[in-house]
């Protein structure tokens, strides 16, 4: 039985004891938000040795590093030391995108070595294949695209983006309506060119119930991809984008019904007024699924700075409901991030994550800052070390740049604010 089954009959399982022991919730609680869809737990039943997260309704909002090679980049080695990096600096779950070299080890190799949940997007190996063996994507078959999803799901991957909702009718409605960036989505782009080239259905939603079997059988979350997401803030929450999340909607009932697990990913590039509204609709028409997005980044031109437009959509759609946030780095829109990239990627999404997290009450939050207005007051640097999400690089100023005296820093030293009337107010 997958985890939404065993929710549904009651019973609750070790990943389900562990997340609500991680989270500090309850672990009745916590299996009737699975039974209900709610919440997610990315657990494949052939994925040994790893740290479960629950994802969703009530918990803390999760934050995903993307790596993997690329048909320009490839090295196995280095995308395993940004998976080190990735976990290292406090990402919940990683997504394996590799198109370059052998996908088959590189994703073994990072399966083995993580401690956390991982995802991939087949439909990119599934290509990458069909192209080197035939010459062009057009020649991709139905049955090599569920071929490589179940050889993925027998690896022990734990989710899978795949782009269900880019039908015929939604990329006519795309076509009818214009863009100013037209399609950004990679997987969305293959699937569209070959839908067009072959005049036909997208296979991912004409055999759905095919999918499903593979999902059930080794118990898989679905992330159904927004492979007509906005490219650029002219493009945000259009009819294509509301058409394609509307069939997700529908998949997401009919993936229930089957006992299968599901997040429903959302855009893109979205300004900054009207990403709330967007978390309202996917949490109204995908009843109330967990919503992963990609930023949202609030703003086209921050190239290099991508991760803060992505940290500020993050929080913004985290504090109006969304429960998963992906990050971007530095290098997004411009190359294959690098170590670096990936460890900052993931500290400003996690700030972002954690902003959301107190804009929504949770206790542990907000007391984590509590506990750090504290340690400042008293000038506990080790304390105030210990609290903040990226420690490292805390030391590393504490470290470069010391005071004369040592309970101060030096932007302030001797004339620090706290230092000063902090004899007056621990007066009686």
């Amino acid at each position: 039985m997958t985890q939404l089954a065993k929710a549904k009959k009651g019973i609750i399982t070790p990943e389900m004891e562990a997340v609500a022991q991680s989270e500090n919730v309850d672990k009745t609680w916590l299996r009737d938000q699975i039974a209900m869809g709610k919440v997610v737990i990315p657990a494949n039943k052939r994925h040994k040795d790893f740290t479960p997260c629950g994802i969703g309704n009530g918990l803390t909002v999760k934050v995903n590093a993307n790596i993997g090679t690329s048909s320009d980049r490839i090295s196995i080695d280095k995308e395993l030391e940004k998976l080190n990096a990735a976990i290292e600096a406090g990402a919940d779950t990683v997504m394996d995108l590799s198109t370059g070299g052998n996908v088959d080890i590189c994703r073994q190799k990072i399966l083995k070595a993580s401690t956390v949940p991982i995802g991939t997007v087949p439909i990119y190996q599934a290509v990458v294949e069909t192209i080197e063996q035939h010459g062009g994507l057009i020649h991709l078959s139905v049955d090599k695209i569920f071929e490589i999803i179940e050889r993925q799901a027998k690896d022990g991957i734990d989710f899978i983006t795949v782009h269900c909702g880019l039908t015929r009718a939604a990329l006519d409605m795309l076509k009818r309506q214009g863009r100013l960036t037209d399609v950004v989505s990679r997987g969305g782009a293959f699937l569209i060119t070959w839908m067009l080239h072959n005049n036909r259905e997208n296979p991912l939603y004409e055999y759905y119930d095919r999918l499903l079997d593979i999902a059930e059988t080794y118990d898989v979350t679905l992330s159904l991809g927004d492979g007509l997401r906005p490219g650029c803030l002219a493009d945000a929450t259009d009819r294509a984008q509301i058409h394609e999340l509307m069939t997700l909607g529908d998949l997401t009932s009919r993936a229930w019904e089957r006992n299968i697990q599901v997040m429903i990913e959302g855009p893109g590039h979205v300004p900054l007024n009207q990403i709330e509204m967007n978390v309202m609709l996917q949490k109204r028409l995908c009843q109330d699924a967990p919503f992963y997005v990609l930023g949202p980044l609030v703003t086209d031109i921050a190239a290099g700075y991508d991760h803060v437009a992505c940290a500020i959509g993050g929080a913004v759609a985290g504090a109006a409901g969304a429960d998963f946030l992906c990050y971007v780095t530095p290098a997004e829109h411009l190359s294959l991030p690098d170590l670096n990239d990936v460890r900052e990627g993931v500290i400003v999404t996690k700030i972002a994550a954690h902003a959301a997290d107190i804009a929504k009450g949770h206790k542990g939050a907000i007391e984590r800052d509590r506990q750090m207005a504290l340690a400042r007051k008293r000038l506990n640097w080790d304390r105030q070390m210990d609290l903040v999400i990226d420690s490292k690089k805390a030391r590393y100023y504490r470290q470069q740049n010391p005071p004369s005296e040592k309970d101060v820093c030096t932007m302030c030293g001797k004339y620090c604010a706290i230092k000063q009337v902090r004899e007056y107010f621990q007066k009686p």
